[in-house]
């Protein structure tokens, strides 16, 4: 499995994690098989948030740390807070009792990892850091970062916040692909060419900030997965082809083109089948020739000038 060092903190994660959002239809125990399945490929990086199920999927996954002493060191932990009903709050109060709550339900000290899930039209940067000094100080999160959130939000928010911000989870996979179509599209009229995030790749890469890829094998916010859906048939052959010249799966081909990337991003694998997990860690160790990459990415239906 590669391993990426994320936003520059010498935390070593897995280039693929686990995305917690769909295991509170999981038992405990299938959940436990299913981590220690993910350890056995190198998978180590779990990304929780509070809204997720309503709080289930953190404390569905604290029962199975809870049961397990010793577990917990053997994984880097998430979570995400920020979402409120109807509303989003980066306030100092609700940033810290959401890691209490966080905290408490996976029956762990510590995060590794805190993002804050959307930006907040509210937010108060200098109010932010607060409660980041009060979460650090106190051993409760050890990094922070952030999800969703364009150039001028990230320099927005680090500009009241002492820690450095080392993550910015967005959705990226082969069948969306806004973070580079614009960058690509540059000087034309292409629809693509409109820059819809202030060139947020090339930001987080100049000052060492780890992307996560969430949803990508997923087209659209959240209609369905590309991948063996007849609505792509020429996206679907290539990675066929692919996989072939590859000797992987058309899932490990996805995750490849996304790792493939010279940002070094992670992939949030969504996924609670244990050997659909086994097929996206494949993907890992394919380096997908550059040619092939861009061949993948005419064929999910994009144009280049």
């Amino acid at each position: 499995m590669k391993m990426i060092d994320i936003g520059g903190t010498g935390v070593l994660a897995s280039a693929v994690a686990v995305g917690c959002m769909r295991i509170p239809a999981m038992g405990e125990e299938q959940l436990s098989r299913y981590i220690h399945a993910a350890l056995e490929v190198g998978v180590n990086f779990y990304d929780h948030a509070d809204i997720y199920g309503g709080g289930r999927s953190e404390a569905l996954f604290g029962q199975v740390l809870a049961q397990e002493p010793g577990l917990r060191d053997r994984l880097i932990l998430q979570s995400k807070c920020g979402i409120g009903k109807n509303q989003y709050d980066f306030s100092k109060q609700h940033i810290l009792e959401s890691v209490d709550g966080i905290l408490s339900r996976l029956h762990t000290d510590h995060l590794d990892f805190l993002l804050m899930h959307r930006p907040d039209a509210l937010m108060e940067p200098e109010e932010v850091g607060e409660a980041f000094d009060a979460l650090e100080s106190a051993g409760k999160v050890l990094h922070f970062g952030v999800s969703n959130f364009s150039t001028r939000q990230l320099e927005l928010l680090q500009s009241g916040v002492r820690q450095k911000l080392c993550v910015n989870q967005m959705q990226f996979g082969l069948k969306c692909t806004g973070l580079i179509d614009h960058a690509l599209s540059a000087n034309t009229e292409f629809p693509h060419a409109a820059d819809r995030d202030g060139e947020v790749l090339d930001y987080c890469r100049l000052k060492g900030i780890t992307l996560q890829c969430w949803s990508p094998f997923q087209y659209g916010f959240f209609e369905g997965p590309f991948i063996d859906n007849p609505q792509f048939p020429e996206l679907n052959a290539c990675l066929e082809q692919m996989g072939e010249k590859y000797g992987v799966t058309k899932t490990a081909i996805a995750a490849a083109w996304v790792l493939r990337h010279p940002a070094k991003m992670q992939v949030i694998a969504g996924t609670t089948n244990p050997q659909r997990l086994q097929e996206i860690a494949s993907g890992a160790d394919v380096e997908l020739e550059r040619a092939d990459w861009y061949a993948l990415y005419l064929a999910a239906g994009n144009q280049l000038p």
